[in-house]
């Protein structure tokens, strides 16, 4: 799905993750997901340039087979100068967590980089897949 480059943009991917996989997986594997979708596009809406159109690009995929069941979200924006990167964050800091956040709820994390910008993405490989069979794409 497309979203705007603006604060509302994880508000309509939270809100469409959560509509899409909510038969689809348990309910705290979703609220994990939710929260790591939540942390991608905020982090593509302050820190990276949008996609031509002002626009971020949000991905899922419920993928599975008996031996390899999970779910990648990714997010796709016009990158930044800097890529994404864990901080430091002082006890009282507002901000800087975000990526620990990823980094604690999902399995692996990463980036790919080309020649129009960025995605970040996050993978989780969850016990409990209510139908490991499907594939959604959002």
């Amino acid at each position: 799905m497309v979203v705007p480059h603006h604060a509302s943009g994880a508000r309509l991917a939270r809100h469409r993750l959560a509509a899409d996989l909510a038969d689809l997986v348990p309910p705290t594997l979703l609220a994990d997901l939710v929260a790591v979708l939540a942390e991608l596009v905020g982090n593509a809406v302050r820190h990276a340039r949008p996609l031509p159109g002002g626009v971020v690009r949000v991905a899922w995929r419920l993928r599975g087979s008996v031996d390899s069941p999970g779910i990648q979200l990714r997010v796709t924006d016009g990158g930044a100068g800097e890529g994404p990167r864990m901080r430091t964050a002082d006890p009282d800091a507002a901000d800087g967590r975000g990526l620990h956040i990823v980094a604690g709820l999902a399995s692996r994390w990463g980036v790919d980089r080309d020649g129009l910008g960025q995605s970040v993405w996050a993978e989780f490989d969850p016990a409990g897949l209510t139908r490991p069979d499907l594939v959604v794409a959002g």
